[in-house]
């Protein structure tokens, strides 16, 4: 009963969904001291860092596919 249901265990990696949520949240710069910790503790760096490049890429990308929507509305 040392670990209640709702917590993950203390041992566990991070899932991918939750390395997914902490590379948003510190893009963002809303990371959680809670989360920060646990992905230090466990996480592995490079999954950070290619979550981060990838994410970093879908992003640019998106907002180039916005400017573009824009610009071809706005131009006669």
């Amino acid at each position: 009963m040392d670990n209640p249901s709702n917590d993950p265990p203390d041992n566990k990696p991070p899932t991918l969904w939750q390395m997914l949520h902490s590379v948003m949240a510190a893009a963002f710069g809303v990371q959680s001291q809670k989360n920060r910790a646990r992905d230090f503790t466990h996480g592995k760096p490079s999954h950070f860092v290619i979550l981060g490049i990838v994410f970093t890429a879908v992003f640019a990308l998106i907002l180039l596919g916005i400017v573009q929507l824009v610009l071809h509305f706005a131009l006669p």
